[in-house]
């Protein structure tokens, strides 16, 4: 039996029954209707940086995506690029970088392979990858075909897609974006972002300029993997940001006059959870036993020490989540994959 930590970011994980690695999207299409024509249950496990994988681990068959390969075609004045699934992101976002290929450079420090981004809409500091996500070719487990989804066929929302919506049915293979052939960033929207750029607000910047401040804030936010720090022990966030309706709105502004927010179209009002979070009284560092809230960054709950067991970190989460709720009447929801486990009602 394969353990499923050492394949986790959070070192936590307990063993699969069946562990495979896919080289090739043949491969791992091949694996994946066996296994389903042999009613075995299948785990797809990229770089497992967004996954929250129980103790118990998983009865099944674990496919480890290590596909590789980028094709790079000239469209206009884009750049069309097809990346495989297991294709590092990071290194796809350096090299775009270093190309003149803009639009993912906020996106740098993010942890995981290519595959995964679709699914989760991969986004941070005022870029997301539906923004030039052109194609997703996976196969589709219903019909037992591989297909092409075009953007608008892809269901992208606030870190949701129909391929997060669906997870059992849908294996990302491999993923086409469209960037803009520039030296420059896109527009910096982001406060936190254009504050350390010296940058107006919609203004843009030399691509590699945006990169290093963006792996700046990233890595003060105990968010860029390093081994020689425990905070990056982590799932990234472990919730995501609340999207309320303007009657929940209201109730919130009740209960914490001039809280922070952005307005969204529709009337939606999107709130920082780390603030609910604090507020709620859970800070940084806050501890339960050999868990605990990230020193650096108030969303990300680490495995400081990776003695923990993926119940302990479960508890600290259902601590916090019942903690703003109480306070603010606010749930918030997870932003990772859970395999094994939930945090329950």
């Amino acid at each position: 039996m394969e353990m499923l930590a050492p394949h986790t970011t959070l070192r936590l994980g307990g063993p699969a029954r069946e562990f495979a690695e896919a080289t090739s999207a043949e491969q791992l299409v091949s694996l994946i209707a066996e296994a389903d024509r042999s009613a075995v249950p299948t785990l797809v496990l990229g770089g497992g940086s967004n996954v929250v994988v129980s103790d118990e681990g998983f009865d099944g068959l674990v496919i480890k995506v290590a596909t590789e390969g980028v094709a790079v075609s000239r469209d206009g004045e884009q750049v069309v690029v097809t990346v495989e699934a297991g294709e590092d992101w990071d290194q796809l976002v350096a090299r775009a970088v270093a190309e003149g290929w803009s639009g993912i450079e906020c996106l740098s420090g993010v942890p995981g392979l290519v595959g995964s981004t679709p699914i989760q809409n991969v986004g941070a500091y005022g870029q997301e990858v539906a923004q030039t996500i052109r194609c997703v070719r996976a196969y589709d487990r219903r019909t037992r075909h591989v297909v092409d989804l075009e953007a608008r066929q892809c269901g992208f929302s606030y870190r949701d897609s129909v391929f997060k919506r669906d997870l059992a049915r849908y294996v990302v293979l491999a993923v086409t974006y469209a960037l803009d052939l520039s030296e420059l960033s896109g527009p910096v929207v982001y406060d936190e972002l254009a504050r350390r750029l010296g940058a107006e607000a919609g203004g843009r910047v030399p691509l590699d300029r945006a990169r290093e401040a963006v792996l700046g804030v990233r890595r003060g936010k105990g968010m860029v993997l390093d081994p020689a720090d425990p905070d990056t022990r982590s799932a990234g966030s472990f919730f995501t940001n609340p999207v309320l309706t303007a009657r929940e709105a209201e109730e919130l502004a009740v209960r914490a006059p001039g809280h922070p927010r952005w307005d969204l179209p529709g009337g939606l009002v999107k709130v920082p959870a780390a603030w609910l979070i604090e507020q709620a009284g859970y800070p940084k560092g806050y501890e339960l036993g050999p868990v605990r809230i990230s020193t650096k960054h108030t969303l990300a709950l680490t495995n400081p020490t990776e003695r923990a067991t993926t119940e302990d970190l479960l508890a600290l989460a259902r601590e916090v989540r019942a903690g703003v709720r109480e306070k603010f009447g606010v749930t918030l929801v997870n932003e990772p994959v859970m395999v094994g486990c939930t945090l329950g009602e």
